[in-house]
């Protein structure tokens, strides 16, 4: 079939990150596409076989006229912005310097006059713009006071709080991953972790989490998706997505899907490549679009779209502007995706937003003119714009907004698609009162209601609890776990550099332990890193060691071949658990992150997973800035000890690694989660 072809026709200066293309005559995602390719048809979007007992709440109501009115009001630029979503992450301080930047924790005289004269739909925060309560609350609240002094309407304020390794407050409560969450067993231990999300959100003024993730890991080779994935299991996603979703919405807080249609079977990171799924609708319809199914018929307000290419679905290709190939568009610029599939078949009312349109996916290959035409035209509902670093990024997203204003002036945008999309975004504000709100001034009483709320104690044990309750044990030969510590020395090493800046995890561990008694006040805790110069330190530390627990970060599969720079400390690890068993003495290893590295250690007397782990290269403070922490590791340094327990259940299945390091078809541990009926 002769494919329709976009030709590009704004080149851009995008920025530059490493593609993987998925085109006519090129080798990428050889390994998925062998394994599907043989069975994969082209199907078109059916009607939808299943309704939903009740009306969602989102369902866009025509007739409503406080909306009509406000839609009466608007000019074509006040519609076309407010499908626009953006954020200030860093700004150029010196411009003598480009590398002088100053976080933006408040707004300046420049970002102040954007969102003055251009009525914006959203925001989005990130770790960059957040320090402590007070400063976050007073930041959110300028940004909505300005923009509704300046005429547009209040802002649809978000963050990335996914919880454990994905999480924006570095003061408040990180909670311990979607993973560890389907790792406990039960679902009322997601909605409990998002309702403290939502809470300590809606204490600072964000109105939306960028969460839940409903992508079904069903590739362990994932790069970007792994332990933020609550399962390889759709039934399970549905289940614990369903409580994460209703967790926000106990709090009035606004819930995102994401990544529509599925990120989970690719091994392409979209964030520095170009992910391809060949997959087709019928084969997405039996696994990824089931939790988004699910949650849909339960009354979602918000799905994020991948940058994903799904050649056996989407048919139309273009011209990637950095290398000349012919490229699929993604599911973000699909409108058999986003409009016969996820709105058509699916029936979803609600609003659907983008994933970050500077990602390496989009920027790489397709022109600003043609990114704002394809997406909104497909059915996209907010763009994420780039998000603003230096005064340049700064002019290049206020370009894009003229752009975007020009292509529906001229006609090139359908202007009735940009109706239906503010629309759905005004029912979406409307919904969760936004629209009421003139008045954002800071009070006394919201600042201390959000420095006692974001992180307080009770948030911080309900997390710490449910880290201990996802901690599973998938081997324990001759009772190595847990340690019957009476005194001595326990050497913890750390995997590599990638575990160095969870080093202070260790010390945070053991300073719980001794103000907890736990360990013996003789008992020593020797924290050590392995890194390329300190294998037979390391090694040796081992040998004399009374006890030894390794702590392993498999980020990616590579982690797993010590001939590789992301693995070469499991050289070092093997020759650990290698002395040790000569030795008649014992070890634990401790997964940290990738639960598929159970496989890799296979002559380790222990293994337990934790599923998460975060930045710690010192003890947080008790309070204020950088005081959040993940709890998993530390939690499970502590049940090593003996301090609780490792009644965690494996949320999906690992297989076993052959003798060069790689996954194969075999399963060694198999899922135990199940969901219910």
């Amino acid at each position: 079939m002769l494919k329709k072809r976009f030709t590009p026709v704004l080149l851009c200066a995008a920025m530059v990150f490493g593609m993987t293309a998925c085109s006519g005559g090129q080798k990428a995602e050889t390994e998925i596409s062998a394994q599907t390719e043989s069975s994969a048809e082209t199907s078109a979007p059916e009607e939808s076989e299943t309704e939903s007992a009740e009306e969602p709440s989102h369902i866009i109501d025509y007739e409503d006229k406080e909306i009509e009115e406000i839609l009466a009001g608007m000019t074509l630029r006040d519609k076309v912005e407010q499908m626009l979503v953006v954020s200030y992450r860093v700004w150029e301080n010196d411009s003598s310097d480009k590398s002088i930047y100053t976080d933006v924790t408040e707004l300046n005289d420049e970002l102040r006059q954007a969102l003055t004269e251009h009525h914006y739909g959203g925001t989005v925060l990130f770790s960059q713009n957040v320090r402590d309560a007070e400063q976050v609350v007073r930041l959110v609240a300028d940004m909505q006071q300005t923009t509704v002094n300046g005429g547009g309407l209040p802002l649809l304020v978000a963050a990335d709080q996914e919880g454990g390794n994905v999480s924006r407050l570095d003061f408040g409560t990180t909670g311990v991953g979607n993973m560890a969450l389907a790792a406990t067993g039960d679902p009322e231990n997601s909605r409990t972790m998002a309702s403290i999300f939502g809470e300590e959100l809606s204490l600072l003024g964000i109105n939306t989490d960028f969460a839940p993730v409903m992508d079904v890991n069903n590739n362990p080779s994932n790069p970007v998706i792994g332990v933020r994935s609550f399962s390889d299991s759709p039934e399970i996603v549905t289940e614990y997505g369903l409580s994460f979703m209703e967790g926000l919405h106990d709090t009035g807080t606004i819930a995102t899907l994401k990544h529509f249609p599925g990120h989970g079977n690719t091994d392409t990171d979209s964030h520095t490549g170009f992910p391809c799924i060949m997959s087709s609708y019928e084969e997405l319809k039996e696994c990824e679009l089931i939790p988004f199914q699910a949650a849909i018929d339960a009354g979602a307000d918000m799905i994020m779209t991948a940058h994903i290419q799904y050649p056996e679905i989407e048919e139309e290709t273009y011209i990637s502007i950095s290398t000349g190939e012919e490229v699929c568009l993604p599911a973000t610029m699909s409108k058999v995706i986003l409009t016969d599939i996820l709105r058509n078949d699916m029936g979803f009312e609600g609003v659907v937003i983008t994933d970050a349109l500077d990602m390496a996916a989009i920027s790489e290959n397709f022109s600003d003119e043609d990114v704002l035409t394809l997406t909104i035209n497909a059915g996209v509902d907010l763009l994420l714009l780039p998000p603003v670093s230096d005064a340049e990024t700064f002019r290049h997203v206020l370009d894009m907004t003229e752009t975007a204003v020009a292509l529906a002036e001229e006609g090139k945008i359908d202007t009735d698609r940009i109706y239906e999309s503010v629309r759905r975004i005004l029912t979406l504000k409307k919904n969760y009162g936004l629209l009421d709100q003139a008045d954002f001034a800071v009070t006394d009483e919201m600042i201390s209601g959000a420095e006692a709320g974001v992180g307080r104690t009770e948030h911080r044990e309900a997390a710490w609890d449910i880290a201990e309750k996802a901690l599973t044990l998938v081997k324990n030969e001759g009772d190595a776990f847990p340690i019957s510590l009476e005194s001595g020395e326990t050497a913890l090493i750390l995997f590599a550099d990638s575990c160095a800046s969870r080093f202070a995890t260790g010390e945070l561990a053991e300073k719980i332990m001794r103000e907890n008694a736990v360990i013996p006040e003789d008992a020593r805790i020797n924290v050590m890193v392995n890194n390329t110069e300190n294998g037979d330190e390391c090694v040796k530390a081992a040998e004399e060691a009374d006890y030894v627990i390794l702590i392993n970060r498999a980020y990616m599969l590579e982690c797993l071949d010590p001939a590789t720079e992301d693995g070469f400390s499991t050289a070092v690890f093997d020759e650990i658990i290698a002395a040790r068993n000569d030795n008649g003495q014992q070890c634990i290893v401790i997964s940290c992150q990738l639960p598929y590295d159970a496989a890799r250690f296979g002559e380790a007397d222990a293994i337990l997973l934790t599923y998460n782990s975060a930045y710690m290269p010192e003890l947080p403070p008790e309070t204020g800035e950088d005081s959040a922490y993940c709890p998993n590791l530390a939690a499970a340094l502590v049940a090593c000890f003996g301090e609780g327990q490792a009644d965690g259940k494996l949320p999906v299945n690992i297989p076993e690694v052959d003798e060069n390091y790689k996954i194969t078809d075999t399963i060694l541990y198999e899922r135990e989660v199940e969901a219910a009926e």
